[in-house]
């Protein structure tokens, strides 16, 4: 039992880091028009929460490896509730009222470094092989169910005052507070033994030694977060701009896609326990949806064909992530893994800091946009394919070590 409080304890980190921006995305017309923004500044209420994450999330890594991992997501929470209480603050004053809006969405972000890298690095320590592939992808399962149920709650905080929504995170952060200050155990890390100097040293050497598979693998996986907040950002103007549809049935328009990835998110995890070849197999599968799908939209994104073709993109983003999780956490030892896996955190919250400015921008013409994102995409996916042989894939079960 307490196992499996644990488990929840950790999953509600992804969770609350995806309420960051995800629960914003059907209220960002509403945002834009209150502060009377122009796009490039509504890009920002996301990107306030993103950057601020991406830059520290290295920081957060480090500090996990030689003090612990789980001191560090109590601070991180504690962040959390105090940047909500701020962003709410901003409704009370008339004038700056933006700027305070944005300071409270800064330090929601540096709250959110410590969420979803940690809950990955501390998995890492605690479970292993199949144990650790199920619970990695439970937490990719938790990041796609906030995903689906983020904007539906936006939405239908929307119908009251778009501020309403910000009371979410304290509450959902008391509750993960209370979990994992009570049910999980903060596995040995690295010790504080040797100096930031020559731990960094022995990190990036490490990093580097394993170059060829990490350095796609990372881009990767920031490019998936860079698709999907930026093709959701664009989904959010064009519901209400183009085809009028608002409130709580605007939320829902995002429940397809994002309900497809969390589905086949949470199988993957249960499918690949520790061998390689599936994992290879799920990679080439699921880069093989997105892209098609892509490469469809550049020929026809009427609002139905838009929808089934993303539902079949997400569908496959899903089958990828888990399987990159499990490949970067189990490259390396637990003295180093906080610091790899940092890094990918930091590519991953770079994806969604800019996914929403770029196709802010590219969303002016859709066509030229889906381009942009095909071509993208088949650069990280033959990337992916070459460094790790995948167009040939061995016929023997080949198992990930487990360090």
């Amino acid at each position: 039992m307490k196992e499996k409080l644990m488990i929840v304890s950790l999953g509600l980190l992804p969770f609350i880091m995806v309420l960051g921006n995800s629960m914003l995305i059907p209220l960002l017309p509403d945002i834009q028009s209150s502060f009377q923004l122009n796009d490039v500044q509504t890009g920002l209420v996301l990107s306030a929460f993103s950057i601020p994450a991406a830059i520290l999330i290295p920081v957060v890594g480090i500090l996990s490896d030689r003090h612990g991992r789980k001191i560090l997501i109590l601070y991180s929470l504690l962040f959390m509730m105090l940047g909500s209480l701020i962003a709410i603050s901003s409704a009370a004053f008339t004038t700056a009222s933006f700027s305070i809006f944005l300071i409270g969405r800064m330090i929601q972000g540096i709250g959110a470094a410590g969420t979803t890298t940690l809950a990955i690095a501390l998995t890492g320590d605690v479970f292993h092989r199949e144990k650790r592939a199920k619970v990695l992808g439970i937490l990719e399962v938790y990041n796609g169910i906030g995903k689906v149920v983020a904007p539906i709650i936006g939405a239908t905080a929307a119908l009251i005052t778009w501020h309403a929504a910000f009371f979410v995170y304290p509450f959902v952060a008391v509750i993960a507070f209370i979990g994992i200050f009570l049910y999980v155990q903060n596995a040995q890390s690295g010790k504080d033994v040797i100096s930031i100097r020559a731990y960094l040293q022995k990190s990036l050497m490490i990093v580097y030694q394993n170059k060829r598979i990490l350095f796609p693998l990372f881009f990767i996986g920031g490019l998936g977060l860079f698709l999907v907040f930026g093709i959701l950002y664009y989904l959010s103007f064009l519901i209400e701009e183009t085809y009028h549809i608002d409130g709580f049935f605007k939320g829902t328009a995002f429940l397809f896609p994002l309900g497809a990835m969390t589905i086949t998110s949470y199988w993957s995890g249960k499918r690949i326990k520790t061998d390689e070849k599936v994992m290879k197999k799920l990679l080439l599968l699921g880069l093989s949806f997105l892209l098609t799908m892509f490469a469809v939209l550049i020929i026809i994104h009427s609002l139905p064909i838009l929808m089934f073709c993303l539902t079949i993109a997400f569908a496959g983003l899903g089958f990828v992530l888990p399987c990159i999780n499990m490949m970067i956490t189990s490259a390396t030892s637990d003295e180093e893994r906080g610091f790899v896996i940092s890094i990918y955190g930091t590519v991953r919250f770079l994806g969604v800091a800019i996914g929403p400015i770029v196709y802010g921008v590219w969303m002016v013409n859709e066509r030229t946009m889906f381009v942009y994102s095909f071509f993208i995409l088949l650069f990280g996916a033959s990337w992916v394919m070459y460094q790790m042989n995948m167009i040939s894939i061995p016929f023997t079960k080949k198992h990930i070590s487990h360090k």
